[in-house]
C-alpha cells in the first residue's frame, strides 16, 4: 500500500473524521467538566454521572429528531409542548379510562405523530415558514393539555409503568438510556446509511435543486416532523413515569434545550449540514452545565441565561462559517 492510500484511509477512518468535525465542542466539553469537577468534587461521582445520563436522555430523544429536521431546513418549536400533551394523554387514559399500559403508550404516541404530520403537512402545502407553523401548534398543544387537565398534574401509582421511566436494566442502567440507545442508532443509520437520509440532507441543501432531482419533499417532510412527533411524546411519556405524574408543564422549555443541543453540536441552522455524533457532545455539554450549575448550588433562571447564550454563540460560529464559504 502506498503512502498516499495509507492517508487515504487515515482520511476515512471514521473516528478521526468525527474528531475533526467535533474536536472544538469536545475540548470545550472537557474543559467545562474540569471546571466543574475542581469547583464540586461530586460531580464526577457514579452516582451523579448516571443522574446527568438520565436527566438528558428525554432532551436527546427530541435533540435527535430536531437534528434532522434542522439538516432538512426546518424547525420544530411544538416539541416542548408535544411532550406536555403526551404526558398528559397517557397518564389521563391509564388513570381516568382504564386503558392498559401499552395502548396508553400507543396512543400518546399517535397523538405526537398526529401532531407532526400536521406540522409537515402545512408546512408543505402553504410554504408557510416552519417557525411560524411550528409555534402555532406548540400554542395549541399548550392549551390543550392546560384545557384537558385544569392546569393540575395526574397522579400515577401503577409501578410496572413507573419502572419505565425511573426503573433499572439489570439493575444498573436507567430504563431511558436504553430506549435513547436504540434512537440513536436509527438516526444514525437513516442519516447515514439510507436514500432517506441522502434526501433529507439534499432538502436542506437546496430544496429546488433536490426537488429538480425527483427528490419527494412532502416525503422528506412528513417523516421529520412525524419522527419529531413521536420523539416528543415518547419524552413525555418517559417523564411522567419518572415523574410518578402527568404534569401538562413538564414539556415547557424542552424545544430550547433540544435546539442548544443541536445546535452547539454543530447542525446548521441553514440546512444541508450536521450529524448526531455532535448533537450527543452538545446535549452533554448542555446536561453537565445544568448539572454544575444546580451542584454549585446557582440559581436555575441562569440556566436559562447560560442556554440562550449558547444558542447564540453557536448560530453565530455557524453564521460565520457560511459566510467563509460562500466567500471562497
Amino acid at each position: 500500500m502506498s503512502i498516499k492510500e495509507k492517508g487515504a484511509v487515515k482520511a476515512d477512518n471514521p473516528v478521526v473524521a468525527y474528531m475533526k468535525r467535533n474536536g472544538g465542542i469536545i475540548i470545550g466539553f472537557f474543559i467545562l467538566a474540569t471546571i466543574i469537577q475542581i469547583n464540586t468534587p461530586q460531580f464526577l461521582t457514579s452516582k451523579n454521572i448516571i443522574s446527568v445520563l438520565r436527566q438528558i436522555s428525554t432532551n436527546l430523544y427530541c435533540a435527535s429528531a430536531i437534528t434532522m429536521i434542522l439538516i432538512a431546513g426546518g424547525i420544530d418549536l411544538s416539541i416542548g409542548a408535544v411532550t406536555s400533551l403526551s404526558s398528559v394523554v397517557v397518564s389521563t387514559f391509564m388513570v381516568n379510562y382504564g386503558f392498559p399500559i401499552p395502548l396508553a403508550i400507543l396512543v400518546a404516541l399517535a397523538v405526537g405523530a398526529m401532531v407532526g404530520f400536521l406540522n409537515g403537512t402545512i408546512i408543505y402545502k402553504t410554504g408557510l415558514p416552519p417557525f411560524i407553523v411550528t409555534y402555532s401548534l406548540q400554542s395549541i398543544c399548550q392549551g390543550i393539555a392546560y384545557v384537558w387537565t385544569g392546569a393540575q398534574p395526574i397522579r400515577l401509582t401503577d409501578q410496572n409503568f413507573i419502572f419505565l421511566g425511573a426503573g433499572y436494566a439489570f439493575g444498573v442502567i436507567p430504563m431511558p438510556l436504553i430506549y435513547l440507545g436504540v434512537i440513536l442508532v436509527f438516526v444514525w443509520y437513516i442519516l447515514n446509511r439510507t436514500k432517506l437520509g441522502r434526501h433529507i440532507y439534499a432538502v436542506g441543501g437546496n430544496e429546488k435543486a433536490a426537488e429538480f432531482s425527483g427528490v419527494n419533499i412532502r416525503k422528506v417532510r412528513w417523516f421529520v416532523y412525524i419522527f419529531s412527533g413521536i420523539m416528543a411524546a415518547l419524552a413525555g411519556v418517559v417523564l411522567s413515569a419518572r415523574m410518578y405524574s402527568g404534569q401538562p408543564a413538564v414539556g415547557a422549555g424542552g424545544e430550547m434545550d433540544a435546539i442548544a443541543a443541536v445546535v452547539l453540536g454543530g447542525t446548521s441552522m441553514g440546512g444541508g449540514r450536521g450529524s448526531i455524533g455532535g448533537t450527543i457532545i452538545g446535549a452533554l455539554l448542555i446536561g453537565i452545565l445544568n448539572n454544575g450549575l444546580n451542584l454549585a448550588g446557582i440559581d436555575s433562571y441562569w440556566q436559562m441565561v447560560a442556554k440562550g447564550a449558547i444558542i447564540l454563540i453557536a448560530v453565530y460560529v455557524d453564521f460565520v462559517k457560511q459566510g467563509n464559504k460562500l466567500r471562497k
